[in-house]
């Protein structure tokens, strides 16, 4: 098991809302000055647009870091998991990340076996795992009985139990229920407040054992350590009103949820 952080704990220095945004590279450093060794890009757009000469230099640049890299995009069209299976290979991916939908794609479960028995020998045949992620757009049922039903090793859950309470479903019954299938973790913790006036509420994130996250939990029912099930640092860290108020806050929280971590698993 190895803890890692995302481009969503970067979420908001990598964006454009900062006077000068931080480049991937530059987070990849950031990464390994913190003591870290896994980075997954996740949800980058700017991947898909780097030329196989591009991708190779970021490899480069993550080998001299001493990372590991893996990666997340969204959806299942056979196509669009190949161009990611190709970026796998480029830069010595084995695990990817995906979601059922992706925009206006929306396939029924029966649609999504089609696709991925369709692509799933690729996968097998390049070592990589592709981790389907709970979260609200799809009943976490529906998600484990796809998986299920096709039943490979080169399958299984990215399990991020703060997504699915949009849909009402609750963390600690989606971390039991999945357990079996886990192939990674999104760490993240997650609150509740109150709006203005006391008129409904805000889910936001929260440092890690701040929230509503039952870590210990997920812990003992996952067990990442024996199964070596990475664990990836996510935040849902609100904007704060400013560039460098923000910037700071992410700052303090990646430090924070990365020593939350090393306590609970050194």
């Amino acid at each position: 098991m190895t803890i890692g952080l995302s481009t969503y704990a970067f979420f908001w220095r990598l964006s454009d809302r900062m006077p000068r945004p931080l480049s991937l590279t530059e987070a990849l450093a950031e990464t390994r000055a913190l003591g870290v060794s896994l980075f997954q890009i996740c949800d980058h757009p700017e991947l898909e647009r780097m030329s196989t000469a591009e991708l190779r230099e970021l490899r480069t640049v993550a080998d001299g870091l001493g990372l590991t890299l893996e990666l997340g995009t969204r959806g299942l069209h056979p196509d669009h998991l190949r161009r990611y299976l190709e970026i796998a290979r480029i830069l010595d991916v084995r695990l990817l990340r995906s979601m059922m939908n992706s925009g206006e794609d929306r396939p029924s479960p029966e649609t999504a076996e089609d696709r991925l028995r369709t692509v799933l020998p690729e996968f097998a045949a390049q070592g990589v795992t592709l981790a389907l992620e709970t979260y609200e757009q799809v009943p976490t049922a529906t998600l484990l009985r796809l998986i299920e039903r096709i039943d490979s090793p080169n399958l299984g859950v990215c399990l991020d139990p703060g997504n699915v309470v949009a849909a009402l479903e609750h963390p600690v019954s989606v971390v039991e229920t999945t357990a079996s299938r886990v192939v990674n973790v999104h760490v993240k913790d997650f609150a509740f407040s109150r709006k203005d006036g006391w008129v409904g509420f805000t889910l936001a994130g929260a440092p890690l054992g701040t929230g509503l996250l039952d870590y210990d939990h997920l812990i003992r029912t996952v067990d990442p350590e024996a199964r070596g099930v990475n664990q990836v640092i996510e935040h849902w860290l609100p904007w704060q009103g400013d560039p460098a108020t923000t910037r700071l806050l992410e700052e303090q929280w990646t430090r924070h949820n990365i020593e939350f971590l090393k306590e609970r698993t050194s």
